[in-house]
């Protein structure tokens, strides 16, 4: 059983036992529940950490845990209706009103209720985390001298020099900010780039949380199409010209959702085409470090073949980690090198050093690469264990590409198909599946679903999965499919 999994059924179990304790009284020692219901302390720490939050268990350090004193009286229900104004002032002066609407990210970032197989999910099932290395690396930096002092606002410099030569070309440590994870890198380059009001230039499909941050500045996201060799070049150029953007977002490599590689000859195009309009080329590299072990010699980042400072690039730990170790670089070239440092200092002053210093101990250390070869051919194994599964038992969902890095499979459903209601089948029937529509800026082309292969704890529960899957197809009615 999963330890989150385990978490909530221990946390259940305990809740409906506590009326058979008075309020105050005690309940049995953490030993005695890891014996009754052969779990881990760890799993026993956090079920009775969540009854704390809900206010039914009050732990005393050294002590125990004892059921908590009914409440006296319902506080006072407030009035917060006013708000509804302060929110919504400033909208009638805005050119594009700002959206703050996180659902189109919380769909992968939501935990799944016990039982439900993730094909949501967007980062690696724990049994695919270095949790020992990264474990290891944090005590080792927790040891390090200085390592609870303030560090350089722009990043240690080791850690700066280690992302620089993961870049390549002539990308330089003093060319690169250390940020907290690849979200907070598009923010910081999207505040930095474009003013509120404007429009910015987004492949589509793309990315739902790079939309989330657009639209959360008040910037205008104007979809450019992605084919098989990623965003089209003719339709770039004429996108800067229509909207006078003077921002372009990508992910040149594995895009998120279809999976796509900017094509050699378009590469140089892209940048040309960016110069030519004075606009950035913002790159979100996000998923190189989870190539799959057929996947051949990569790309370089954009941010390599460009000397004249068009790119600017965000790397990030975090995918071929874990989502807590949120450790990413940004990297440009020139006057807006300056802003983007500046924001990021308003913004966070820096990322904590301890998490610097462990990043530096991880990728430092032998198991760093051992762990990368390990996931390149466990993704590959997971991928092919899904598409073989679609293949034989959903024919009917179209797989157009099969990604050669990445942790998902981008799939347009039948013409009619109702997405949402397959979407809520499927819950139903047991797995969680991202629906195609908040990738989209735009009206979509066609319904579509994502699923993703890395969260999901194996190959079995893969394949079980696309079961359920396909249950759920199956009972929408004829008007859904």
């Amino acid at each position: 059983m999963h330890e989150r999994s385990s978490v909530g059924h221990l946390a259940n179990q305990l809740r409906r036992e506590l009326n058979r304790y008075s309020p105050g009284g005690k309940l049995p020692s953490s030993r005695a529940l890891v014996e009754r219901f052969r779990v881990s302390p760890v799993t026993v720490s956090r079920a009775l950490a969540q009854l704390a939050a809900e206010g039914l268990v009050v732990t005393r350090p050294g002590a125990g845990a004892f059921r908590a004193q009914p409440r006296t009286g319902a506080a006072p229900v407030g009035d917060t209706s006013w708000q509804e104004v302060a929110l919504s002032a400033d909208a009638a002066t805005e050119l594009v009103p700002r959206t703050v609407d996180a659902s189109g990210v919380l769909v992968s970032l939501a935990a799944p209720p016990p039982g439900v197989i993730e094909f949501n999910g967007g980062y690696l099932h724990p049994s695919l985390q270095p949790e020992r290395a990264m474990g290891a690396a944090l005590s080792r930096a927790g040891r390090r001298p200085g390592a609870w002092s303030r560090p350089p606002m722009e990043g240690l410099p080791e850690l700066r020099e280690w992302f620089a030569r993961g870049i390549g070309g002539a990308v330089t440590a003093a060319e690169v900010l250390i940020t907290a994870g690849g979200q907070s890198g598009l923010t910081t380059a999207l505040r930095a780039l474009a003013p509120p009001g404007a429009p910015v230039l987004v492949e589509s499909p793309t990315y739902p949380g790079m939309l989330a941050i657009a639209r959360a500045a008040g910037l205008r996201p104007v979809p450019v199409p992605v084919d098989a060799d990623g965003v089209k070049p003719a339709l770039l150029a004429d996108a800067f010209k229509a909207t006078g953007a003077r921002v372009f977002v990508c992910q040149p490599l594995f895009q998120n959702p279809t999976g796509a590689v900017l094509a050699p000859e378009r590469r140089g195009e892209v940048l040309r085409i960016a110069r030519d309009a004075g606009a950035f080329v913002v790159e979100d590299d996000f998923v190189r470090r989870l190539v799959h072990e057929d996947a051949g010699p990569l790309p370089r980042p954009l941010a390599a073949e460009d000397p004249d400072g068009v790119v600017v690039h965000v790397g990030s730990l975090t995918k071929a980690t874990s989502p807590s170790f949120r450790v990413s670089a940004l990297a440009a070239r020139g006057p807006v090198l300056e802003r983007l440092r500046a924001i990021q200092v308003v913004d966070t002053f820096f990322v904590p050093r301890p998490l610097q210093e462990a990043a530096l101990e991880l990728v430092g250390s032998p198991a760093w690469p051992r762990h990368l070869r390990s996931v390149s051919a466990e993704l590959r194994t997971r991928r092919d264990t899904m598409t073989t599964a679609l293949r034989l038992t959903l024919p009917e969902l179209a797989l157009p590409r099969i990604p050669l890095g990445g942790y998902h499979l981008w799939l347009r459903l039948p013409d009619g198909t109702d997405e949402s209601a397959l979407v809520a089948a499927a819950l139903r029937a047991g797995v969680a599946v991202t629906p195609g529509r908040p990738y989209f800026s735009a009206e979509p082309p066609a319904a579509h679903l994502r699923l993703s292969f890395a969260a999901a704890a194996g190959t079995e529960e893969i394949k079980e999965g696309v079961r359920r899957l396909r249950a759920a197809y199956q009972g929408l009615s004829p008007s859904g499919v």
